[in-house]
């Protein structure tokens, strides 16, 4: 039975050269970033990387659980300072905080790293004086195959990469997604356009697949509109004006996240409609709470943080058990607009 993912397979599936693949594979020069990374995520996405797996052996085994444990040394905390990802952000700002806190509790130092300088500059970390790595938010393919080289437990925040396989803990976006959904058709609402780059992001991606399964299980015919969706909409401004040309406005802009809520209020406002008069907007996680949005999902941020370190401190202690994904469940917001409620006689 073949178990192995060639190099061949992998150049078929992208395109490119046998050269080129093994060139990226290898981490040798020969091949442009943006190349080295598709390469990568393809590779990962076909299994290439599933051959030095970390899964449970299939013996019974005993479980070390990290609560009673006395804690020493220091978490990496990888924080790239990529797509707002910093600690001034409303949203990222505080999962960092619960990070910071947790590790606090345990007794462990910190260290953060925001912009790595280079793609080689995990190999001058010393693997020894550190426990394990929290990465927070989006982090490049290049730079997670850096990591997998140090051989430390791994935790990622709200990121995956099929390249590579580690813990993972994410707000459960896709439930929370339907939710906003639900309670917007159950208030008669039936014309929708979702709003965000779903490649940008697994969160966003995922909160696209509940906002789909939401109208196909309501049995709710929908266009979407593909510029709004695509890497063409991080010009909000322009591509909601060439959509609107070209499409009936809906009753509501289901937006990715809340940052983008706002964003597309602003190119409404400048198109001349209103919010929450002429149409709805909402969002997702509970950053603007002053403004219109009509709906939103309340992520506890530092929760978020707080338990990839308790993930992280599992792992340490049972390396070799199968990977688990962490869904935390959140709190969707409505607001009510009477003037606006549609009547689902209507």
């Amino acid at each position: 039975m073949k178990t192995k993912v060639t190099i061949q397979e992998i150049a078929d599936f992208t395109g490119l050269s046998k050269f080129a693949v093994s060139r990226a594979l290898s981490g040798k020069s020969g091949v442009s970033p943006q190349t080295r990374e598709m390469i990568l995520k393809a590779a990962g996405q076909l299994g290439y990387f599933k051959d030095q797996p970390n899964p449970s052996t299939g013996r019974s085994q005993q479980l070390q659980e990290p609560e009673n444990r006395k804690w020493a040394g220091a978490v990496l905390v990888l924080f790239p300072n990529v797509r707002y990802q910093n600690r001034e952000s409303l949203y990222w700002g505080p999962v960092f905080d619960g990070i910071s806190v947790r590790l606090n509790q345990k007794g462990l130092d910190i260290l953060t790293l925001t912009e790595p300088s280079n793609d080689h500059m995990f190999s001058l970390l010393n693997p020894q004086g550190i426990l394990g790595i929290v990465t927070v938010g989006s982090v490049s393919t290049q730079n997670l195959m850096e990591i997998k080289k140090l051989n430390i437990p791994v935790v990622m925040v709200d990121h995956m990469d099929p390249a590579f396989q580690s813990d993972t803990v994410f707000t459960d976006n896709m439930h929370s997604m339907k939710q906003i959904m639900t309670k917007l058709i159950s208030r008669g609402y039936n014309k929708f356009q979702f709003i965000g780059n779903i490649e940008d992001a697994q969160s966003f991606y995922e909160r696209w697949i509940g906002f789909s399964f939401a109208l196909a299980e309501y049995r709710i015919e929908h266009q979407q509109e593909p510029s709004l969706i695509s890497p063409e909409v991080e010009n909000i401004s322009e591509t909601l004006s060439k959509a609107l040309a070209g499409i009936e406005l809906p009753e509501v802009f289901v937006c990715a996240n809340d940052m983008t809520a706002v964003l597309v209020m602003d190119a409404l406002k400048e198109q001349g409609i209103d919010v929450p008069g002429q149409v709805q907007v909402t969002g997702f996680d509970n950053t603007y709470d002053h403004l219109p949005i009509m709906a939103t999902v309340n992520v506890d941020k530092e929760l978020l943080g707080m338990r990839a370190v308790d993930q992280l401190l599992w792992r340490i202690l049972n390396p070799d058990t199968n990977y688990e994904r962490l869904l935390i469940q959140a709190d969707v917001l409505v607001r009510e607009f009477t003037n606006v409620m549609r009547n689902t006689d209507q």
